[in-house]
């Protein structure tokens, strides 16, 4: 912690020096950036100005013009000095055109010079603001509290623990699997094929109604081997995730969870239309209402839970109350493996969730996800 300190106390040093820098350089660079609106405010008054005296210019050429042409065809009825005059007044207008021409087009390459360079200063004190902001972030979190840094470093090994109890879970999972397709299904289809035989000697023996009797049984124990099957596919993923959405799984999964646990009531809402989500919202959002409601029968020994569920165009709100045992909040005590798993789901999601709960006053979970949709990217930018 004290090399850390060392190395932040030096960052931070070096961050402001920078930010002075970003500072200086973006205020040089709106100094310039107004001084160049002024002078392109000027250029374009004296274009204005040019462009009239340009249009004067020409109608006195075009007079002079004609003049000339009415001299040249009555020379004899003119004087010399007539004559020079016309031609005089005539060259002198041109050239006062000209040099209005020249001043213009000087004027016009000197705008779009301006122009150009008004909009790199306009990016570049964009880019300063930016940097600034950046920095300003960076130097909050640096000068923060030390202890803020050691719960970093602290999250930083709960993730790399939560890690490490992934890869455990994974093989717990495997070898619960191995047990229950062993103990169950495996075991089933083992009696299954020992009553085909079975039938087969009560009809040779016993005749047709115990052997269909025996039938019958058989049937139920093909059911029952089905059940379980499912039940192990149901608690790995629901099927009917994907084919029918998160709200008739969760209406279906908290029924059938109900009628295991016969001394718990679990009532379901959902408020709002129903509808399908992306497929990691309803996968998340189905693992973290599993979890939260197999803590609260498992941990908090409830026997009412209450799920509520709202979908809106923009959030996913979700609610799950019970009238558990609780806990003390204030108590700051190592998360189990499910709620940390909870946390990594939603922080997935970009969204937050929060625990209520008081000693013997159970315990509420309010879990709130953004829907982040192209739509919603766009109107938000």
């Amino acid at each position: 912690m004290k090399s850390i300190d060392e190395i932040r106390e030096e960052m931070l040093e070096m961050v402001t020096c920078s930010k002075s820098d970003i500072f200086r350089i973006g205020e040089q660079c709106r100094q310039e950036f107004e001084n160049m609106n002024k002078e392109l405010e000027n250029i374009q008054q004296l274009m204005v100005k040019l462009i009239d005296e340009g249009d004067l210019l020409e109608e006195q050429v075009l007079q002079a013009r004609m003049m000339l042409s009415e001299v040249s065809m009555n020379f004899k009825q003119y004087s010399e000095e007539e004559v020079r005059e016309a031609y005089e007044k005539a060259h002198q207008l041109q050239m006062d055109l000209s040099i209005n021409w020249q001043y213009k087009k000087q004027l016009l390459d000197k705008r779009d010079d301006l122009e150009r360079r008004i909009v790199g200063l306009d990016e570049t004190i964009d880019r300063a603001e930016q940097l600034i902001s950046q920095i300003s972030v960076v130097m909050n979190y640096l000068t923060s509290d030390l202890k803020q840094v050691g719960e970093v470093v602290e999250n930083a090994k709960a993730k790399q623990d939560f890690g490490l109890k992934i890869i455990e879970a994974q093989e717990e999972e495997r070898k619960r699997l191995s047990r229950e397709i062993h103990d169950g299904p495996a075991q089933m289809l083992a009696n299954v094929i020992m009553r085909s035989d079975l039938i087969e000697r009560v009809y040779r023996d016993k005749g047709a109604e115990e052997a269909f009797s025996e039938v019958h049984n058989y049937k139920k124990m093909v059911r029952s081997a089905l059940y379980e099957v499912r039940r192990i596919i149901y608690d790995l993923r629901p099927m009917a995730l994907d084919d029918l959405g998160l709200v008739p799984t969760l209406r279906k999964y908290l029924q059938t969870i109900e009628e295991y646990h016969n001394n718990a009531k679990i009532n379901f809402v959902n408020i709002g239309v129903e509808r399908r989500l992306p497929t990691k919202y309803e996968v998340a959002l189905f693992r973290m209402i599993q979890e939260s409601v197999q803590n609260a029968l498992k941990h908090a020994n409830a026997c009412e839970i209450k799920v509520t569920l709202e979908i809106t165009n923009t959030a996913i709100s979700v609610l799950v109350k019970d009238n558990g045992v609780g806990f003390d909040t204030s108590q700051k005590k190592p998360e189990s493996f499910g709620i940390i798993g909870m946390r990594e789901r939603v922080d997935l999601l970009d969204g937050e969730i929060t625990y209520d709960s008081k000693i013997g006053r159970g315990t509420t979970v309010l879990i709130h996800v953004p829907i982040i949709t192209k739509e919603n990217a766009v109107t938000a930018g």
